[in-house]
């Protein structure tokens, strides 16, 4: 246990993050049936200090069904067959979120085309018309 950090003033102590273990399905034969395999992770967002507010909202928006009414986050992993690799997969998949969520998008400033670029799109229209018409066939000759 300890902090994860994922990007720079972001990132999560994983003593927030709860975590259980559930009955998985799929392969497994007789042990699917008896051992609790599959990691179930509940993290909420809105309690947690170490991430910025816009992250937060923005966390909550990606999580999308997977997200409770009261701000928590629930992720299921059962792609493996043991414990210790599906409470990895289920950090790793929230890791991944908050990543995601922290990315801020870039800022882009709407530019025009200058005269020279207008100029060399006129002159490619000219010579593409040149050779349209020197395509058609006289009718008068």
């Amino acid at each position: 246990m300890g902090y994860r950090d994922i990007a720079p003033h972001v990132g999560f102590y994983e003593e927030d993050v709860t975590i259980t273990y559930i009955l998985s399905t799929g392969a497994g034969g007789q042990n699917v049936n008896k051992v609790a395999s599959a990691a179930q992770l509940r993290f909420n967002v809105l309690t947690a200090s170490t991430l910025p507010d816009r992250v937060k909202l923005k966390l909550l928006q990606i999580a999308g069904s997977r997200g409770t009414q009261n701000g928590e986050i629930v992720l299921t992993g059962r792609k493996f067959r043991t414990q210790l690799r599906n409470r990895e997969d289920v950090l790793e998949r929230l890791s991944d979120m908050i990543r995601e969520a922290a990315q801020r998008k870039a800022f882009r400033v709407p530019t025009r085309p200058g005269k020279a670029a207008k100029q060399r799109r006129l002159d490619g229209k000219s010579r593409r018309a040149d050779v349209k018409k020197n395509r058609r066939v006289r009718l008068d000759d």
